[in-house]
């Protein structure tokens, strides 16, 4: 397992910054998680009476079926190919799902952005978190999807190729990094970039770099979304100038963006 992706999707990750794993967690336990979350809307899963917000964003998920699909053995493997061995934690829980559902509603967090990974002034206030250039406390952006999602799912929109803008952005700021809300308003230097979506069936795994940028959208479908959005956590800060010379494909998309 050691070598699951392909050289082309390594090269697709440096190049794109993120690549798309089928089947990376059984359908079953996308079917197991989904049951639990549908509990906790407060919605009924087979009346569209009862779905009255264009999303619904669930807490803290670190029930069995989510630590199972967060640790099989094709993603170990995979983390281990983009981040390096041994500098990635193991993924304990899937945080929060923001679960869409079908609306015309605007649901007012559909703009372009970046995750941020380590607290700024305020921890309370994720606005105010930051992203640096070494992409401290992150090692990837996760998009696991425990329904199957569509084009009018409200699937994730991707800027390919838009971590490699990101990391030219952040490089001035050094380790201080920029907040979230600064970031987010410099993004619009990557709307020259191709646009994807994050479609797929229940189980399906989209790894992307920290510096990715995309955005939600309205759910313009007829069944609910449900996907998690957790971060990949690092054991170590991400280098750019290594003795050895010996660097991860995280680390290469960094030193692309800024020139070396």
């Amino acid at each position: 397992m050691t070598k699951l992706l392909t050289d082309r999707q390594i090269l697709q990750f440096i190049s794109d910054g993120y690549i798309k794993l089928e089947n990376a967690f059984p359908q079953e336990v996308a079917e197991e998680g989904r049951a639990i979350l549908w509990k906790d809307t407060g919605c009924v899963p087979d009346d569209p009476t009862t779905w009255i917000h264009p999303v619904i964003r669930l807490g803290n998920y670190a029930q069995e079926p989510f630590q199972k699909a967060a640790n099989t053995a094709i993603l170990h493997a995979a983390f281990d190919q983009l981040v390096g061995k041994g500098q990635w934690l193991p993924c304990n829980s899937l945080g929060t799902f923001p679960v869409r559902f079908p609306s015309r509603e605007d649901p007012g967090d559909a703009g372009w952005h970046v995750d941020a990974s380590f607290p700024g002034d305020d921890p309370t206030d994720y606005f105010s978190w930051r992203i640096n250039i070494n992409s401290k406390g992150r090692a990837l952006l996760m998009l696991f999807l425990f329904s199957d999602v569509s084009d009018t799912d409200a699937p994730t929109r991707i800027r390919v190729g838009s971590h490699i803008d990101v990391a030219r952005m952040l490089a001035p700021a050094g380790d201080a990094g920029m907040s979230f809300m600064e970031l987010a308003q410099q993004l619009d230097q990557t709307n020259q970039r191709r646009e994807v979506l994050a479609t797929g069936k229940a189980g399906t795994v989209y790894l992307c770099h920290p510096f990715l940028a995309h955005a939600a959208q309205p759910h313009h479908g007829t069944t609910p979304r449900f996907m998690a959005q957790p971060p990949l956590l690092s054991a170590e800060p991400f280098q750019r100038y290594r003795h050895d010379g010996n660097y991860s494909p995280v680390e290469i998309a960094i030193r692309l963006g800024i020139g070396i």
